[in-house]
Formats: structure tokens, C-alpha cells, sequence
């Protein structure tokens, strides 16, 4: 009877690997699901790989059936805006009458990205087998996370796979859209200032040194100009603790890792995001965005309401938006109201809590999510617009303010030389 080396992963996630022994590779797969197993890889044992095996060489195990190796160094996710052209193409496959398996079949053949490409040889491996779609999704959790799976998993319940592929689709493209508003509104002040910060470090490193020299030989020991003064002070402080300085940000910055991988220091920094100045309030209507679109979609799509709120929680982004999204859970499970929890949280606006409360009235509670989702996409785009305007004269003046004190510093000394040669 042939052997096939296996790779699958458990229930828990846990990749292993082994031999067994069926009469064709479908009998197999369906052999390691019927054990509780997600199939990753699965090729027919050859007389050269069971050589490698008895004399201790490395077999082709950890490869997939196009005889791929593993590489620890090997990337294993994929961007979002690939997994949405994905979910995208799929739905549209399937939405023109294209079997499951056809579509991932023509779509592993044109996928550009290699590890998405091997993801989708794999679940059209694990479809062939028998597993359903959802299953075979959930073998690849750094890939399809628990909305994704979910929503897959009530599509295909409800007969209306390719209808949720496309709100999947829709809900990756208006979320990336968000993510990308945010990040161009942060992306200008922070080279603004990356760029203050390298050109006060050249002048004071490599400039004012050099002008210090010129002043000590040419004003004979006169005093300096207490602008000047204070600047060579500085430009002195820099050079001589230059590595103490780079020291002390690397230090800092791992600190501040550390302490963002604690509760409590999660839960001050996102309180600190939600509510800093300027920026806090992109981010308390981003995360607003975030959480009604999420739950919207998934209500919609068919995924019960306490799932809905566990994936919500889990994919929130933010500790304080997902500790108000576990107060609605239980009480929610408690048979009690949504608003009250969302009003009690203090993180939500009252248009929000009222919104909410009238599709909860009138039973149309996903539909509303969704529009509330929408009207903060658009007070994003204000906030996003609004900011930028603010920021850009304020960065402006500060870019300037950091230089020119620093030239009107070094030229007062000179126009007192000038003065002196005149006379």
C-alpha cells in the first residue's frame, strides 16, 4: 500500500508531521481529517525520500506537493490589500458560477505572491479532501483571522458564499481606505520632524564646532552673545554624549515596548491615543469606524450576535474600545441592551449611543452599524483634512523656529567681527 508523508496542523494550531498508509491521497487527507487534522501538505512516499528517512538525511516532509522547502526566514503573512484583491477575485469567480474549487485553482495559477499562492494550492488541496472552505481557512490563522473564517463559515451555512465574499471584499477595501487616511495624516509631521532633528543634529555636530573656533581666534576671548553661548553649549553637550544620546533612545524605545506588551501599559498608551491632542480624536473616530463596520458586516453576514461581539473584541485594535465591547457581550448574553454598556463605557459619542439605540428599537441594528460606519468614514476624511491643514503651518514654523535660531545664533558673533573690521 503507498505511504504519504503528511504535514497538518491540530485543532490548537500545532503543526506536526508523519507517515501513513492509504490507497490514494484523497483517502489520505480524508484519513487526517476524520482524526481531527487540517492537511497543510500530503505527497505520495517515494523510494528515495524513505532512503533519506532510514539513513538519517532530511525527507521532503516539510515541502509542499510542488516539492517546496521549508525556509525559517520564509514570510507567512500577506498584505491586506493582497488578501483583498483575493477575497475580491474569488467572489467574483464564484458570483459567475465558478465551483469552489475551479476558482482556487485558476487564482493559485495567477497569484503573484508566493506564500499566498502556496496558501491557496493548500486550501484547494483541503477542499478536494473535504473539508469545507471555513476549515480549511482556519489551517492558515496568520493569513484569515477569526472575522474572515467566520464570515466564510456563515456564507457557506447560508448558501450565499459569494455574497459574503464580497462584503468581505468591501469591508477590506473601506478599512484599508481608513487605515491609509490615518497613516497619511501622521506621515507629514513625523518626516517634518525627523528632518528638524537630523539638520539640528548636523548643525550642532558639524557646523557650530567650526565657528566656535572661528570666534575664540578672531574676537581674542571677547564675550559672546548669550544666543550664541547657549547654542555652543548645546552643539558641546550633543558631540561629547553622542552615544549616550543614541543610547538613551534605543533604551527608551525598547522600554516603551516593554511596557506596551504589559495590561496595564496597553491599556494607558491606547487610552493615551484615544485622547491625545490633535491626533486623539482621528483615533477615537477611526476605532469607532473599526468597530461598527466589524460588527455591522458580521451581523449581517449571518454570524450570531455573541460571536460577532468576540470577533469585534478580538480585532478591535484598541484595549479601551475592546473592554467596552466585552461589557456589550455580557450583557448582551445576560439578555439586556446594547446601549446601555456603549453609554456606561464613556468611549462612545452620544450620536453613536443614539444611532444604536434606534436600530435596536426598530430591529434593523446591523444596517445601522453599517451607516454608522459610513458617517465616520467621513468624519475621518475631515478630521484627516482638518489636521493636515493645522499641522502643516505648525510643523512650518517649528522646522523654522529649530534652524533659525541656530544661524541667527552663529551670525550675531560674525556681524560683531564685521563691525570690528569696519571700524
Amino acid at each position: 500500500m503507498p505511504r504519504f508523508q503528511y504535514v497538518a496542523l491540530d485543532s490548537r494550531g500545532q503543526e506536526s508531521s508523519g507517515v501513513l498508509e492509504a490507497n490514494t491521497q484523497a483517502e489520505a487527507i480524508a484519513a487526517l481529517r476524520q482524526a481531527g487534522y487540517f492537511p497543510k501538505s500530503i505527497t505520495e512516499e517515494t523510494k528515495s525520500s524513505r532512503k533519506a528517512q532510514k539513513t538519517g538525511g532530511v525527507s521532503a516532509t516539510g515541502a509542499s506537493a510542488k516539492g517546496l522547502s521549508f525556509n525559517p526566514f520564509q514570510r507567512s503573512t500577506v498584505k491586506g490589500k493582497t488578501l483583498m484583491i483575493f477575497t475580491r477575485q474569488l467572489a467574483t469567480l464564484l458570483d459567475a458560477g465558478l465551483p469552489l474549487l475551479r476558482g482556487l485553482t485558476v487564482l493559485a495559477k495567477q497569484e503573484p505572491d508566493p506564500v499566498l499562492r502556496r496558501v491557496i494550492v493548500n486550501l484547494a488541496e483541503s477542499v478536494q479532501g473535504g473539508s469545507t472552505f471555513s476549515e480549511s481557512l482556519a489551517a492558515h490563522p496568520k493569513i484569515f483571522n477569526k472575522l474572515y473564517v467566520n464570515m466564510v463559515k456563515a456564507g457557506e451555512l447560508g448558501g450565499v458564499l459569494e455574497l459574503v465574499l464580497t462584503r468581505l471584499a468591501e469591508f477590506h477595501e473601506k478599512a484599508q481606505k481608513t487605515k491609509n487616511k490615518v497613516i497619511s495624516a501622521m506621515f507629514y509631521p513625523a518626516i517634518v520632524l525627523l528632518i528638524a532633528v537630523v539638520i539640528m543634529g548636523f548643525l550642532l555636530v558639524f557646523i557650530v564646532p567650526k565657528f566656535e573656533a572661528i570666534f575664540a581666534d578672531m574676537l581674542g576671548g571677547r564675550p559672546l552673545p548669550a544666543l550664541t553661548v547657549m547654542v555652543i553649549n548645546a552643539s558641546n553637550l550633543v558631540k561629547d554624549n553622542l552615544v549616550l544620546i543614541v543610547a538613551g533612545i534605543a533604551v527608551l524605545v525598547i522600554l516603551f515596548k516593554l511596557i506596551q506588551k504589559t495590561k496595564k501599559g496597553e491599556e494607558l498608551i491606547d487610552n493615551i491615543k484615544l485622547h491625545a491632542p490633535l491626533i486623539g480624536d482621528l483615533n477615537r473616530k477611526s476605532a469607532i469606524s473599526r468597530f461598527t463596520r466589524t460588527l455591522g458586516t458580521l451581523v449581517t453576514s449571518g454570524v450570531p450576535i455573541l460571536q460577532a461581539l468576540t470577533i469585534t473584541r478580538e480585532t478591535a485594535g484598541n484595549v479601551i474600545i475592546a473592554n467596552a465591547i466585552n461589557k456589550v457581550h455580557d450583557a448582551v448574553k445576560e439578555g439586556e441592551s446594547v446601549v446601555a454598556p456603549l453609554e456606561t463605557s464613556g468611549v462612545f459619542p452620544p450620536m453613536v449611543i443614539s444611532m444604536v439605540d434606534v436600530g435596536e428599537q426598530t430591529g434593523q441594528l446591523p444596517q445601522m452599524l453599517l451607516k454608522i460606519a459610513e458617517v465616520y468614514d467621513d468624519e475621518v476624511d475631515n478630521a484627516v483634512a482638518g489636521l493636515t491643514s493645522l499641522l502643516e503651518p505648525i510643523m512650518i514654523v517649528f522646522l523654522a523656529l529649530v534652524v533659525g535660531t541656530i544661524v541667527i545664533a552663529l551670525f550675531l558673533p560674525l556681524i560683531s567681527i564685521i563691525t570690528q573690521m569696519q571700524a
